[in-house]
């Protein structure tokens, strides 16, 4: 069989494409208005809940904030310590904190008020309006969703009759045009009549319904957005005025801090306190006012003091340097720097013990005096015994402390021979052999006959000596007389004794 003259057969699926109509069996969702309803429902409903979980979060917040507040009051709940220092009349520090009390207490009576009020006013009207929104959307579900389920229906058999119609006009011809009685399809076309007849009827019921519930659905918004508005309302009518209630109270507080003079504490202080209390009007303290005990005794008495100049101890530098000197009961002869006792502790710089030392006659200004630093300072240790140059303001003023010092040290205090005494010991006294060693030491002024406590007897009192025989005459620490000669050692049995020199 050839194909050309055999007739051409459409396929299945081109038929069945091209029979379908858009305007018998439209693509449109009947379910997608009532779906964007129900989209819109749903939305207000989870503004609601949006709400109502605010306020139930406020009504919590009310309750923790009076459970805040009590222990806020419990901190000044206590009476003051030291209350003794306050004034207990009303108007002072005492009251105020009594104020503090009693506003702390309506902050906690107002939190539980609005706690209360929140949940029994506020919350019921938007629980309702929650419960309004969820009745809304189930009048939406079983009545517009319920047509939009019958269009559906009715569009699925409408649709299945129109295939049929296609499937019987496309074999219609390649059967010679014979056909079952239930296959005509005049007969298949008219039930397609039918069925699109009841297909348009429940769109056009659906779109009525619709039609109605979107008309509704304004009317219902409006309703949601006043019933929002009541509840809120409601809850700035008890949230806001208890707001306005710890403002009030709060000002109260400040006013009873303000109204507080400045000084009625104090006043009532110094009242209840004056037997305690420093009088302004007495005078200042002065050092010279202080009595103490043993403040006037003798050994606390300088027998001389004042300033000196003295050369200074250090063989490598020249000049003199200015100090305070005293001699006192004790005997000792102290250097200060200054003899201001306020601006630090006035502790001696040299302290020499008189009764062990060498005092050398004034010459005009100049005095000496030769001893141990006894101070204990680190130039005591490093110098040792020293000899002190002396230089006064006037030679009356050397004499005057030369005599004290004299006086001080006594009759076992050595004192240094006159210059025409040195002289005559010196020619009365024969050459001697040389020692063995001969250290020499060296002495400044005219101080060469008296060291350590040890003096030389006047010329009258000393005999002639052998070269054999060496006089007893005393020495000093190196071995040779105050005068600088190197003596050998004497028997025991020759050793002269000390007789006082009158100075």
């Amino acid at each position: 069989m050839s194909t050309a003259n055999s007739p051409i057969v459409p396929s299945r699926q081109s038929t069945l494409a091209s029979n379908l109509s858009e305007d018998a069996v439209p693509d449109a969702d009947p379910s997608h208005t009532a779906g964007l309803l129900a989209q819109r429902l749903q939305a207000w409903k989870h503004a609601v809940v949006y709400l109502e979980e605010y306020m139930e979060a406020v009504e919590k917040i009310h309750k923790a904030q009076a459970k805040e507040y009590e222990r806020a009051l419990k901190t000044i709940s206590k009476p003051l310590r030291e209350g003794q220092h306050f004034d207990t009349s009303l108007g002072g520090v005492a009251g105020f904190f009594e104020n503090m009390r009693v506003n702390t207490q309506s902050l906690i009576n107002t939190n539980l008020e609005t706690e209360k009020h929140i949940k029994g006013s506020v919350l019921p009207i938007i629980e309702r309006l929650h419960k309004e929104i969820k009745h809304k959307a189930k009048e939406l579900s079983h009545g517009a969703e319920k047509g939009a389920k019958e269009v559906e229906k009715a569009r699925a058999h409408t649709q299945k009759h129109i295939e049929l119609l296609g499937q019987h006009t496309a074999s219609f011809e390649s059967t010679g045009y014979k056909a079952h009685a239930n296959d005509d399809p005049y007969v298949i076309r008219r039930g397609v009549v039918h069925r699109l007849s009841k297909q348009v009827l429940e769109e056009n019921n659906h779109r009525n319904d619709l039609l109605a519930v979107q008309a509704n659905f304004q009317t219902f918004e409006t309703h949601v957005i006043r019933v929002v508005q009541e509840a809120m309302e409601a809850f700035n009518q008890f949230a806001g005025g208890q707001a306005e209630k710890v403002r009030a109270l709060y000002a109260d507080m400040l006013g009873a801090a303000q109204r507080i003079p400045p000084d009625f504490e104090w006043k009532g202080f110094v009242a209840r306190s004056a037997d305690v209390l420093i009088n302004p009007n007495e005078p200042l303290r002065s050092v010279e006012s202080v009595q103490f005990p043993n403040m006037d005794h003798s050994s606390t008495k300088a027998l001389i003091e004042g300033t000196l100049e003295r050369k200074s101890r250090n063989k490598l530098s020249w000049g003199t340097q200015t100090g305070y000197y005293v001699v006192t009961p004790s005997k000792f002869l102290h250097e200060f720097k200054d003899s201001d006792d306020l601006r630090k502790d006035p502790t001696p710089e040299l302290s020499i013990y008189l009764p062990d030392a060498i005092i050398g006659a004034p010459h005009g200004e100049k005095f000496n005096v030769k001893g141990k630093d006894r101070s204990k300072t680190m130039s005591s240790k490093l110098t040792g015994h020293s000899e002190l140059a002396f230089k006064a303001h006037s030679p009356a003023e050397a004499e005057k402390w030369f005599n004290v010092i004299r006086n001080v040290a006594g009759a076992t205090g050595p004192a240094e021979p006159s210059p025409v005494e040195e002289k005559l010991e010196a020619a009365t006294v024969p050459a001697v052999s040389a020692a063995p060693e001969k250290p020499t030491v060296s002495t400044s002024g005219h101080e060469a006959g008296i060291t350590e406590g040890n003096t030389v007897a006047s010329p009258a009192l000393v005999s002639p000596v052998s070269t054999t025989e060496t006089k007893a005459l005393p020495l000093n620490t190196k071995g040779t007389t105050d005068s600088g000669i190197a003596v050998p050692s004497a028997p025991a049995s020759t050793k002269a004794e000390k007789p006082p020199v009158a100075l």
